[in-house]
This record gives C-alpha cells, structure tokens and sequence, in this order.
C-alpha cells in the first residue's frame, strides 16, 4: 500500500463540477493498494500517517501531528501510484490491487480514519476526479507500508 501525503491548508475532490469532499487544514492522500496488502499493513500505513509529526508547533518545528492539530484528512483512490515505469514509456499498472480487493481495503481505511480523525472526506473510487488543494509548505512525503513492515530476525 502506497500514500503520498500534502499537508494543505485546504483541499477538495469535484466529480463533474459538484464538489464530493472537501477539507481545511489537514492531510490529502492519495492511497494506492498493492496485489497482497491486507489489513494489517492498512493499519500500520494508517497509523503512521496519524502521528506523523509534520506540522508546526509554536516554535515553527515540525513536531505536531495531525490528530495534535485536529486535522482534517482527505482520502482519494489513486491506483496509478502501483505504475511500473521501468520498461519503455508506457507505464503498466500490474501491481495494482483489482476493485475487488482495493475497494474493501480502500472503504475500511475511510473507516478507521474516521475512527481517529474527527473529519474525513474522500472521493469516489474509480470516479474520474479533479482534485484542488493548497500545499502547505510545501511539505509532501510518500509512503510504502512495505517499509513500515516489522524486521523479521
């Protein structure tokens, strides 16, 4: 599972000119699900995505983290993040999960999300949208949850 995350000052999601989630000061994300990733690495992903430490304090430093601000977070489906551009200029998208296994993935990340933010907006997945935002910083991180996964010694 992969997540490039924005802090943004605002952010929204328009499908055919009606906007479908919208938030202030806060996190988008896009997410992307893998062929295998479960729950597990869902949670790990989730978790640390929370308590990032990546918005300023009083002193400017980075040490506050989204549930420290009462962020809110923006989710988007992005299956384009699993593209393999290694063999010519035409990226393949092989490693992305099919609907059947990111869908569920993808709605039980909405789901505890909102367990521990209290303002979660998304957008529709598979849904061809147009996303605005405000890039606070700019301050963009990607995420794997492949490199969250515990050493096995």
């Amino acid at each position: 599972m992969k997540a490039v995350l924005q802090r943004v000052s605002s952010a929204r999601v328009d499908i055919d000119g009606q906007t479908v989630g919208e938030i202030g000061r806060g996190l988008m994300i896009l997410l992307g699900v893998a062929h295998g990733d479960t729950e597990a690495d869902l949670d790990r992903l989730l978790q640390k995505i929370v308590k990032l430490r990546i918005f300023e304090d009083e002193n400017g430093k980075m040490n506050r983290s989204v549930q420290d601000v009462g962020g809110d977070l923006l989710v988007v489906s992005q299956f384009t993040l699993m593209a393999n551009y290694k063999h010519g200029n035409r990226p393949d998208f092989l490693d992305a999960a099919p609907p059947a296994e990111s869908v569920p993935l993808y709605e039980l990340f909405l789901k505890k999300a909102a367990e521990i933010v209290p303002h979660v907006a998304h957008g529709v997945f598979g849904a061809d949208m147009q996303v605005t935002l405000t890039n606070d910083g700019p301050v963009t991180i990607v995420m794997d949850s492949d490199v969250l996964k515990p050493n096995k010694t």
